[in-house]
């Protein structure tokens, strides 16, 4: 049975009309003869998408308890039992009430995809779990339900909602979304103009992204080589010169003409893994191209030309951006360049040709260096210069027995030998000297220069040709040799290095010894311009210009100029070795290393700053949160209590007796919650400063729970005490363990729902007592477990009169003071509890050798 095909109707918010689309829709392909039923349509009361589900065929759903209370869910096994063409089920990314067949919604429609039924479904954008965390970046509030992008993905149609924030903020002011009564609270937080225009910048990114894939799939799929614009894509091509800073920033200011446009880099490597760019210059310009929003990326290629048009076409670039050849003129007559090939084969990509300060200066020369060790060059100039006339004294007595052609093969194999040994030039030479010494000896007429026979001529000239020839293979094929094994090792020392980044070993010292131990250096020193020292060109053997920032090994140079080797890092900073000059082909090696000498630098200064920084961010945030305690928070008791005084003062009005106690009621009860405010910041003041006076003592819980309940005052109703006599008394401070009862009591109090008591139980276990309050609110978030107990949090709270938002968090330091813990857990069935965990005095655990 064929899989059914999923529709999916995407939008940026609540409201834009998802489900009327897809009711209209629906009953478009009923008018058409389909069979379509509705397995699930949340109409949200909204008045005009109920009037689409008349005439449509509803299939019952199924009715679930939870918690006392009914709920209805799509019935899976009756969608499909009635096995329709088409079902419309909204909600995709709904989340099931526990006991469900399946966690998910999208989880029932695979299942009822897998049975053959075409499904119609709805999702908004905040909804999908790649964006998630950004919306709650922009909106403020946490989306609890959550889809798997891929599972969006694999819809077969996706088609956006879009609605103009100011469409959808009418619609909701008509009443058209959400009742009257919800309306400003709508409008005012979750629908304000900004969370809605990026919401809906989200969803036509994302659906942007769906339908790049689309295209690139349906150019595969039908072999598409050439570039279809339907999207600006700027390349620019990487060497590794000193020219490709100027090359990004220009393709980077090409893409910005183009609002959307794509910033690509690309850097083409050689096939044989044998030649490369410069790292620490590539390494800048990856940083570069990426902060200017780029993405950076290497192929490997012998013919660059068709390398990097493979690249942009594969990414369907619409320009490619090229340097100027570097190379002088005279190269230029035998070779177009990389430039000019690629411009002849770029058919419809526009390339721009980009002048800079390197062009017609030439390339670097390439280090060439021998292809053999020095001795292996002078074994093989012995063997030629020696050799060939032992040869020639050897074969003298069978000058009569041998052909020319056999003494010439013989000389051959001589000159390869030579080759082999000493590499191409003693071969050339011994080539040369062969031909003479078969022209002299072994060539009619002998003892003389005159050839006889063409033929010899012909077989002596061959012999230099083939000698020489291969003197040069076996040369090329060691310098090879040589270039493979000197990339190994750089591969191997590259390697390193990544994997020293990969395993967080950022330390400057740890990256400056592997350098020291990599090339057998007595000392690697990390230098720095003094900042208060103007540069100059003489300065670099100046010591008082320079500070020492990190070193590993012996003494350390104490400027550039006195170290045998340094590499530059920045402008600024330098790396100084001592103990041997190095050899110029370990500097891409060195490079690389000062490249990540750079970003370890940063790192580690830019961490120093962060943590210099927060303290005087904890710092900020604490003074502007005690300041907006200071001014709503206490302010609102002592407004009152004043209010009371000033109208018991005046003699303009003659109050009763219970209005006169009234006032006094008012002006006590205002007095008592700005002494516990005070009191309360006085006290975390002193908590976090580790001054707080702490009178510890065995307690008794059932006598301090009790005083606890009765502090409470009108809130003691909802609190349902449960403390055994039998348990063992704590050590704590009396005042202080009643006042965290008295906190944590009050907060769950807050947020019981009516007719809920809080319980508040206690038991011991070891050699501590654990005393639970445990209330039947919303509860919290598990991530935020630790967040209500950060100061000045009050987690969920909308009005504002709540008390400054130190109860728990004055709690969790009063019970950490006292040696005990105060931790939050999820009550079962619903709600908080708060476990507060203190130890038994000594006495009774010396009375109690075996505590329950």
């Amino acid at each position: 049975m064929p899989r059914g095909r999923l529709r999916v109707y995407l939008g940026a918010a609540p409201g834009v009309g998802k489900t009327y689309a897809m009711l209209g829709e629906a009953r478009r392909a009923h008018e058409r003869g389909r069979d379509v039923v509705v397995g699930f349509v949340e109409t949200h009361g909204r008045a005009r998408t109920a009037e689409l589900l008349e005439g449509l065929e509803l299939v019952p759903r199924k009715k679930m308890v939870h918690r006392g209370a009914t709920f209805t869910e799509l019935d899976t096994n009756a969608v499909i039992a009635r096995k329709p063409k088409m079902a419309l089920i909204d909600e995709l990314a709904h989340t099931n009430v526990p006991g469900s067949k399946y966690a998910k919604r999208w989880q029932d429609i695979e299942e009822i995809l897998d049975a053959g039924i075409d499904v119609i479904s709805t999702v908004n954008v905040q909804h999908l779990e790649s964006v998630n965390d950004v919306v709650q970046q922009i909106t403020g509030i946490p989306q609890r339900e959550t889809v798997p992008d891929e599972v969006v993905r694999r819809a077969t149609q996706i088609e956006l909602v879009d609605m103009s924030p100011e469409a959808l903020r009418r619609r909701m002011a008509h009443g058209n979304v959400y009742t009257p009564e919800k309306v400003d609270a709508a409008l005012s937080n979750y629908f304000r103009v900004g969370n809605l225009t990026a919401l809906r910048e989200l969803a036509l990114l994302w659906v942007a992204g769906r339908v790049d894939e689309q295209l690139d799939r349906y150019r595969a799929d039908h072999g598409i080589q050439g570039t279809w614009e339907a999207r600006e894509r700027v390349v620019v091509a990487l060497t590794g010169g000193p020219e490709g800073e100027t090359l990004v920033r220009r393709a980077a200011r090409i893409a910005a003409r183009t609002k959307g446009a794509d910033l690509l880099a690309v850097h083409v490597t050689r096939a044989d893994g044998l030649t490369g760019a410069d790292p620490a210059n590539l390494a800048r310009q990856r940083t570069l191209v990426e902060s200017l929003g780029g993405t950076y990326h290497q192929v490997v290629g012998d013919d660059i030309p068709r390398a990097l048009l493979d690249f942009a076409r594969g990414v369907n670039a619409t320009q490619l951006v090229l340097g100027a050849s570097r190379r002088g003129r005279f190269a230029q007559l035998f070779s177009r360049g990389v430039g000019v090939e690629t411009t002849a084969l770029s058919g419809s990509i526009d390339v721009h040709m980009i002048t800079h300060e390197e062009v017609s200066k030439g390339r670097r020369p390439s280090r060439s260096g021998a292809a053999l060790t020095r001795r292996r060059r002078l074994a093989g100039w012995l063997i030629a210069v020696l050799g060939l006339p032992a040869l020639t004294a050897a074969l003298l007595p069978f000058r009569g027995d041998l052909s020319l052609p056999s003494q010439i093969l013989l000389f051959l194999l001589a000159v390869v030998g030579v080759a082999l040994v000493g590499g191409m030039w003693p071969a050339v030479t011994a080539a040369i000297g062969g031909s003479l010494l078969l022209n002299w000896f072994f060539t009619p007429p002998v003892h003389t220069w005159n050839i006889a026979d063409a033929e010899n001529l012909f077989a002596l000239v061959v012999f230099v040709v083939v000698g020489a020839a291969v003197s040069a293979i076996v040369d090329l094929a060691a310098r090879r040799t040589r270039e493979a094994a000197r990339a190994t090792a750089d591969a191997e020392v590259l390697s390193t290095l990544a994997g020293h980044v990969l395993r967080g070993e950022s330390a400057l010292h740890s990256l400056l010894a592997r350098l020291k131990e990599t090339f057998s250096l007595t000392s690697v020193t990390l230098l720095e311009r003094n900042p208060d020292t103007e540069a100059s060109p003489g300065d670099q053997s100046t010591p008082e210009a320079w500070r020492i920032v990190a070193t590993a090994g012996g003494a350390p140079c104490t400027c550039p100029g006195a170290a045998d080797t340094d590499v530059a890092v920045d402008d600024n900073v330098v790396l100084g070795l001592c103990g041997r000059l190095l050899d110029a082909a370990d500097r891409r090696i060195l490079e690389a290393f000062a490249a990540e000498t750079a970003v370890v630098l940063r790192q580690e200064r830019l961490a120093r700053e962060a943590e210099l920084a927060r303290p005087l961010a904890e710092a900020d945030k604490m003074r502007t949160a005690l300041l907006a305690a200071v001014s709503h928070d206490l302010r609102t008791p002592l407004a009152s209590a004043k209010a009371a005084v000033e109208s018991l003062r005046s003699t303009e009005i003659d109050w009763s007796p219970e209005d006169w106690a009234e006032l006094l009621a008012t002006a006590d009860e205002s007095l008592v919650k700005l002494d516990r405010l005070v009191a309360n910041l006085l006290d975390m003041s002193r908590l976090q400063a580790g001054v707080l006076g702490l009178s510890l003592q065995p307690v008794a819980l059932e006598e301090v729970v009790p005083r606890a309940i009765d502090d409470l005052g009108p809130m003691r109703a909802w609190i349902d005490g449960d403390i055994s006599i039998e348990l063992p008394e704590i050590i704590a401070d009396p005042a202080l363990l009643e006042r965290i009862l008295v906190n944590v009591m009050a907060n769950a109090a807050r947020y019981s729902p009516d007719q809920e008591k809080v319980l508040i139980t206690a038991s011991w276990h070891g050699g501590h007592v654990e005393i639970r309050i445990v209330d039947r609110g919303p509860g919290i978030p598990l991530e935020a477990h630790d967040r209500v107990f950060m100061p000045f949090q009050r987690l969920g709270d909308r009005d504002n009169h709540s008390g400054v938002g130190l109860g728990l968090a004055l709690s969790r330091g009063l019970a950490e003071a006292m040696g005990g813990t105060l931790l939050p857990e999820e009550t079962p069935g619903g709600g908080l509890t708060m476990v507060l965990t203190l130890p038994i005095s000594s006495r009774e655990l010396a009375t109690q050798p075996e505590i329950p």
